[in-house]
């Protein structure tokens, strides 16, 4: 008797951990989700590119596109000096950000001279990309798109979700690595 119940005890051991089938999910997602974000992107890229470009047409600037997504005019232009930043350069410089409505949000006092190891540190995206198209002593007007700043969540201080910018750049100082 004692081994038939050690037996079917074994028995029911092996027999209960048989794998299970993996669970289904309980619901089909058909990825509307997905397409009404991109839906909402889009057209938010499409409304910031046609305020970018009235901006533009009302300037006296004449802008131009980089390759990294933003538009940017020369206030101040240097023709004989070729040197540009490269990784691990340090460079000083001021800016200032505005809407596109020309409101400041950080004026150049309130933001000081700063230092920055090209891509090393952090930056916003767009500003990191336009300090190595700048010489020393220069000075541009930069274009960013939201996604190119500080896209959807803003800066949690003064820039809101989503808000393209104008950032009047002057490079100061460039010493090489």
């Amino acid at each position: 008797m004692k081994h038939l119940l050690i037996f079917i005890f074994t028995i029911s051991i092996f027999t209960s951990c048989k794998p299970s089938e993996a669970r289904r999910p309980i619901s089909n997602n058909s990825g509307s989700f997905i397409d009404a974000s991109i839906e909402r992107n889009k057209q938010l890229n499409n409304r910031e590119y046609a305020q970018i470009e009235a901006f533009i047409t009302d300037s006296d600037k004449p802008f131009q596109s980089s390759e990294y997504g933003f538009w940017y005019a020369y206030n101040t232009k240097i023709e004989t000096n070729t040197q540009t930043p490269k990784f691990g350069d340090l460079v000083q410089y001021t800016y200032a950000l505005k809407t596109l409505e020309r409101q400041v949000i950080y004026p150049v006092k309130e933001l000081e001279t700063q230092s920055y190891y090209i891509d090393q540190q952090e930056l916003f995206s767009g500003l990191r990309e336009g300090l190595k198209l700048m010489k020393e002593g220069e000075s541009i007007t930069f274009l960013f798109p939201s996604q190119k700043a500080y896209g959807y969540y803003g800066d949690e201080e003064k820039i809101g979700s989503n808000v393209p910018l104008v950032c009047d750049v002057s490079l100061l100082k460039l010493t090489n690595n």
